[in-house]
């Protein structure tokens, strides 16, 4: 499967600085499916006709820095590329394509401005589901050697300069673009928009933006939000990968989330590496419909 005429590519305004590029298909409850690092949003194609076909209209935009969408200028505290703002990027989004209310799905980055949304704007959120995530600063807390060891691309992408210099010398090398298999993997379509994204130097630096965000700015929102006891109050459903290393780090992710949200509605492992969309779709639609079935 993969995108088909049913759904539209469009370009919105959300703010003065950032136009998104999304697609748009279905007819039913409004799903937005918010992509992780350094996908775009086709890394959906496969998810989103499931959830159309299963009575949804489901809404997939590049994040603001990511894929086609507009990039801001850094800044220096690096809160252009702050969940905060891309959250409301999304919000925007919605209103726009004539949605008040919607359910929202992320995966790995996507999960943060997931989580973000469901936080600053419960009135919009209807649904909450995270796949291969549990918050920032619950990551940071738990930053002992084996973390650092496994995740070290987030210390290293927050340095200045050195990750663009690095990914830049060799940009497909560096994201393994011609693995064997990787491009049938993904599918042509994703794989060609994904190579389309890291061989562009501006929007690479917009990637990284994120992971700085993400050890500053996103952090002290988290840190307001744990010290002033907010939480998820909509609906939250938990997925992650088995054969990735978010369980191995930090035990069942759900343990972590309940001090999260009011309303937890369990979750589980899915037999998927970490790119859950591309690699397990039957499975993940097969989690998330009767999830969503209360819209």
């Amino acid at each position: 499967m993969s995108f088909s005429a049913e759904f539209d590519e469009r370009r919105v305004a959300v703010a003065d600085d950032v136009t998104l590029r999304v697609r748009v298909g279905g007819d039913g409850p409004p799903v937005v499916l918010l992509h992780g690092h350094p996908r775009t949003h086709t890394t959906w194609h496969r998810v989103a006709p499931l959830l159309v076909a299963a009575g949804h209209t489901v809404v997939c935009p590049d994040l603001r820095g990511y894929g086609r969408s507009s990039a801001p200028a850094p800044r220096p505290d690096h809160a252009q590329a702050s969940k905060r703002a891309m959250a409301a990027d999304v919000v925007t989004l919605m209103r726009e394509l004539g949605s008040e209310r919607f359910a929202v799905v992320g995966h790995d980055r996507g999960s943060y401005v997931a989580l973000r949304l469901a936080l600053d704007h419960p009135e919009a959120v209807t649904h909450l589901a995270v796949v291969d995530c549990v918050p920032i600063v619950e990551h940071l807390d738990r930053a002992d050697a084996r973390f650092a060891t496994a995740w070290w691309h987030w210390f290293f992408f927050a340095q200045p300069g050195k990750p663009e210099q690095a990914i830049g010398a060799d940009p497909e090398a560096w994201y393994g673009a011609h693995a064997p298999g990787k491009a049938e993997a993904m599918g042509p379509q994703n794989h060609a928009d994904f190579l389309a994204a890291i061989r562009d130097p501006d929007t690479v630096r917009a990637m990284l933006e994120d992971y700085r965000a993400g050890l500053t700015v996103d952090r002290e929102h988290e840190e307001a939000d744990r010290a002033e006891g907010r939480r998820v109050r909509c609906p939250t459903l938990v997925l992650w990968s088995a054969r990735d290393d978010l369980e191995d780090l930090h035990g069942d992710p759900r343990a972590i989330w309940r001090d999260w949200t009011d309303d937890l509605r369990g979750g589980h492992a899915i037999d998927s590496g970490h790119h859950v969309a591309e690699e397990a779709p039957d499975e993940l639609v097969a989690a998330l419909v009767p999830f969503l079935g209360d819209m």
